[in-house]
Parts: structure tokens; sequence; C-alpha cells
């Protein structure tokens, strides 16, 4: 029987077919993600592990025999192998394993990790599984309509809800015994407080993440980080684009508006590069780190060795800032790691340009485009955001080694005491890394980091504060008023008013809460001097996680006032006013002029 009378006698049943299996694929999905929550973050007893861990087998059995009846309904199954090929190499690991498992008696997968010094153990394997499920989980939701289209809802608002979603998931599995290493789990403000802190990106701790969660929940605080710091929106239209058929135009117009693109068309190709970019970036950075530890760093095993340096990388290019270590790289271990800090502070930096201009800047489209005509300058907005990061970094790195030479950095010599300087320039344009005890940091210091940290990093980027943009934006606008000149211009170009508009709202907007949650911590915490709360404060808004060390200490309603300047900084205080805000009617009206005295 040739291809084409196969594809005559199952064209009949391919519709019911389709169906069945889609439904099948929905139910299983939820079932053994449920299953595989239950197992790795309650389950103690070892039989009762056992029987879960052979139905959840059992389920992923009836996965690869869906999907290859999916190539077998598929008319075009060359195409549908390409177009799917993420998913068959998923299939093909977990066929693989129940072959050699249940077969053969003998886990090839296992022995192949473990003759390289990486013992795959039932642990890992369940973290793995359970990855994929969730990624699995998120296409069926899509596919069964569950998303824009259907919800029918402005992007602001589900830019919102994603992020309020993710961070209820984050804390409902921290809450789980098995995710911490204390009797009884950890308390719900606490695992709020660390979800919050972990999908916003900000690296602000009330426990150590290195001692107080166990492997299982260090994993789901790597993946709250990497969820949070690309988007949930992202990840599931690049999975959609990645294992289906792709998305449609109201899905294009929210990534559009999320990520502050020039243009839709831009918006669709963009996602493609900013996945590969954000990958790419962050296994170069998991190299170098994990050449660099310091030989006094004793590890376990290889794969421990692995997941640390694959944490410190990802939590740097996210701009989050957690570490696995108490106190972080001010650690006697990795106090002196020069090259890693500058790793880890070149991570930062890239996480803080923003995709737009990573993408005008590094892709390979526009480094030929530039190497073809070499005349061609950069995208204003890569102009702006460059520009202005490195006029910050300079400014701050100058600054503290000025203000910090006899204090913090006064047992450095003048490289070392540069090097620290530099990354301590980096960390407040929204990491929370520290290579200095930050208890010990000047008044003046503390200052001028809470300046950068209120600017922060740049639009589209993993970082928060007020960006880059806008505070050019205010400067330009503040010099063109200064000189009395009409219009704001920047390299031969004219700002419009409503750029101008749009940055003093987000500076007021900012400020506003900043102020109104400070007052309240000053209340809710009057153990502690101003100063320490409002840097903890300016730290939480800005998504930054520096800390003077009083997170740990503060009040359960200190912590919530930060919990909600963590999400206010992260889904930016403009996007949450558009979001909670009702259209005028009509605006195509004017009044009569009027004045008022100014200054």
């Amino acid at each position: 029987m040739n291809s084409e009378q196969l594809n005559r006698l199952l064209y009949d049943s391919k519709l019911s077919a389709y169906a069945i299996m889609r439904r099948t694929t929905y139910v299983l999905t939820i079932l053994s993600v449920g299953l595989l929550i239950y197992a790795h973050g309650v389950v103690e007893d070892p039989a009762t592990l056992q029987y879960l861990f052979y139905t959840i087998d059992g389920i992923l059995a009836i996965f690869v025999l869906i999907y290859l009846l999916r190539i077998l309904y598929t008319f075009e199954r060359i195409k549908f192998l390409k177009r799917t090929w993420f998913e068959g190499v998923l299939m093909g690991i977990i066929l693989v394993n129940h072959v050699s498992t249940y077969l053969l008696d003998t886990s090839i997968i296992y022995n192949i990790f473990g003759s390289i010094g990486i013992p795959l153990s039932v642990e890992l394997y369940r973290v793995m599984v359970s990855l994929y499920m969730l990624v699995l989980l998120v296409i069926e939701l899509l596919e069964t309509k569950v998303h824009l289209k259907a919800l029918q809802i402005k992007p602001a608002i589900t830019f919102l809800l994603s992020f309020l979603s993710l961070i209820g998931i984050g804390t409902a599995l921290l809450m789980l015994p098995k995710m911490s290493v204390v009797a009884g789990g950890m308390r719900f403000i606490d695992a709020l407080f660390m979800a919050t802190s972990a999908s916003c990106i900000t690296g602000l701790t009330v426990i150590d993440p290195g001692t107080y969660l166990s492997f299982s929940g260090q994993v789901v605080l790597l993946v709250l980080v990497q969820l949070g710091g690309l988007g949930v929106m992202t990840f599931a239209t690049f999975f959609a684009l990645l294992m289906r058929a792709g998305i449609g135009i109201r899905h294009n117009v929210a990534m559009y508006e999320i990520m502050e693109t020039e243009s839709i068309s831009f918006t669709h190709g963009l996602l493609r590069k900013l996945i590969a970019m954000t990958l790419f970036i962050e296994a170069v950075g998991t190299v170098i780190i994990f050449m660099t530890w310091n030989k006094d760093v004793v590890f376990a095993d290889l794969g421990t060795k692995i997941f640390y340096s694959v944490f410190h990388a990802v939590s740097g290019f996210c701009n989050a800032g957690f570490s696995l270590y108490p106190e972080g790289l001010y650690t006697d271990v990795l106090r002196h790691s020069y090259i890693m800090h500058l790793t880890i502070a070149v991570l930062v930096i890239f996480g803080g340009l923003g995709f737009p201009a990573m993408v005008d800047l590094f892709s390979p489209s526009a480094l030929r485009a530039r190497l073809n005509a070499p005349w061609r300058d950069w995208k204003m907005m890569t102009r702006v955001t460059v520009y202005t990061s490195a006029g910050l970094l300079a400014f701050g790195t100058v600054a503290f080694f000025l203000l910090e030479y006899y204090n913090t950095l006064s047992h450095l010599n003048f490289a070392e005491a540069f090097v620290t300087a530099f990354f301590q320039s980096t960390t407040p344009r929204s990491s929370g890394f520290s290579t200095v005890d930050m208890s010990m940091v000047s008044v003046p210091t503390l200052l001028i980091m809470m300046i950068l940290m209120f600017i922060g990093a740049s639009p589209g980027s993993m970082g928060g504060g007020i960006k880059t943009t806008t505070f050019t934006v205010i400067i330009l606008t503040v010099w063109a008023t200064i000189r009395a000149k009409k219009n704001i211009e920047i390299g031969n170009r004219t700002i419009p008013p409503g750029v101008s508009y749009k940055a003093f709202a987000v500076f007021t907007f900012a400020v506003v809460f900043n102020i109104f949650f400070l007052f309240i911590l000053t209340i809710s915490d009057p153990q502690y001097d101003i100063m320490r709360l409002a840097f903890e404060q300016v730290s939480a808004f800005a998504t930054v996680g520096l800390s003077t060390g009083i997170t740990a200490g503060m009040s359960d309603l200190g912590k919530l006032v930060l919990i909600m300047s963590m999400y206010i900084g992260r889904v930016g205080t403009l996007t949450l006013a558009l979001a909670i805000s009702t259209r005028a009617y009509s605006t195509a009206y004017k009044y009569p002029d009027t004045h008022l005295a100014i200054g």
C-alpha cells in the first residue's frame, strides 16, 4: 500500500481521530502534571512514589502513541516531522527511556549520563518530564482557544494576569512540603514573596535559596525566573510557533504592545530571535561560569556544578540576582572570583539592553547589513539605549569607586576595587547581585544606587525601573524647556509631544507609588531607619533585588508592600494604569487656553 492509498483509507476517520487524540492529550496532560506535582512535592513513601512513576510512565507511553498516530493521519508526513521536530525529539527520548527501562531492564539514558559524571537521578528525570508536561499543557491550552482570541480582553490586562497566574502557581508549588528542607514547608507569605520576587525577576529573598530550598524548590525558582524574565506570553507564543501551525494577528498585536517594538511584523520575527538569543547567551554564560568557579568551591558531583552554573547564568541574564550561596557573590569562596563577576556583569548588561536593541546590534542580518553598508547607523532606539546605559554605567562606576574607596573597597588593590565598582554600578540597573557588604555601604553611595535603580534598564528588557529611554526623554524635555525650544530633538529627529507626556506620566506614577509604599513601610517597620526602608522599596519597585540586609526581618505587612511593589514595578506603572483605565469617548475637542504660574 502506497502513501496515497493509506491517506484515502484514513481520510474518513481523520477528523474523529484528531478530536479524540486532542481530548485525550488534554486530559492526560492535566492528570500527569497533577501526579508529578503530587509526587514531586508531597509524597514521601517510596512504594507510593514508585506507583506514581509507573502511572506517569504509562501516560507518557500514550503520548508517544498519539504522536505516532498523528504522523500516520498526516497526509504530508515529511512536512509534519519537520514542523514538529522538537516534539518528536522529546517523544524519542521518552520512547528510548521506556524501551530500555521496561524491556531491556537497564536505563540507557541513566547509564549515558552516569558515565560522564552526571548521575541522572530519578528526581532529575522527573524534573525534565515536569517541564515537558508544562510546555505541553500550554500548547493544549492554546489549541483549545484559551488565549487572547477567545478571551477578548485587552493585551495589557492579559499581561497583568499572566504574571499573577505565574506568581500564584509559583506560590502553590513553593509551599509544598518537599520544596524546602524544613518541616511543614514554607509559610504562605514567604512563598508568595519568593514567587513574586522570582516571577518579577527581582531577587529579594526572605530565605536562603541555597540552604532552605530543596533541589526541587531551586528548580522551581529557576523556572519562575526564566518564565518571568521573558514573560509567560512570550514562551506560550514561541511554543505555539515551534510545535504547531502558528499564531493569529490578535496575538501578534498583543506581543507588539507588550514588547514595545516598532511594528507588528517586527514582533513576529523578533520572537524566534528572542528565544534563540536568550538560550545562546545563557549557554555561553553557563560555560564561562562553569570554567571560572574558584578551586575552593566544592560540588557533590558534576551535575551539581552544571546546575549551579546554569542557575547563576540564567539569574544573571534575567537580571534576577538570585544566588545559591548565603551571601551571594560576596560569599568567601566567591568574593575574589573576578572573572566570574565580570561574566555575570556582562550577562546583566545584555539582559538589561532590551531585545529590540540586541537584535539591532547582534543579529546576523543586522551584522550583514552593516558589513555591506558600514555607513548605516544603529536605530534611534538602539542608540538611546546603548549611550544612556553606557553613561549610567560610567557614572555609577566612578561614583562608587570614589565614595567607597576608603570604605567597602579599602581592603582591595586598585584593579580589584575598580572591577568591584564596575560590578556594583552594573547591578543597580536591575540585578541584585552584590560583591560588597551592602550593610556597610555609605549613605551617599546608597543614594547614588537608588537613583540608578529608579532609572533601571531599557524597554523590552529583563530589567525594571522607569527605563533608560524614559530618563533620556525627560532630560531632553527639561533641557528643551530651559532653552525655550518648541521642539524636543535628538539625533536630527523630533520627539513627539505624546512621547514626552508618556515619559513624565511613567515618572510621576513611579514617584507616587514609591512615596506611598515607603510611607506604609515607615508604619509597618519602624525598627528600620528611613534610608534602609527607602532603599528596600526602590529596589523592590525597580525589580533590582539589592538589600541592606533587612528583607527577612520585615513584618508580614512590610513584605506585602514589597510584593506589591515588585509586581507593579515588573508590569510597569503605565501598563497597570492603562489596564484599569476606561477609554475616553472622544478627544476631538480643545478648551480655550489658560495660564498658570509655574515655578
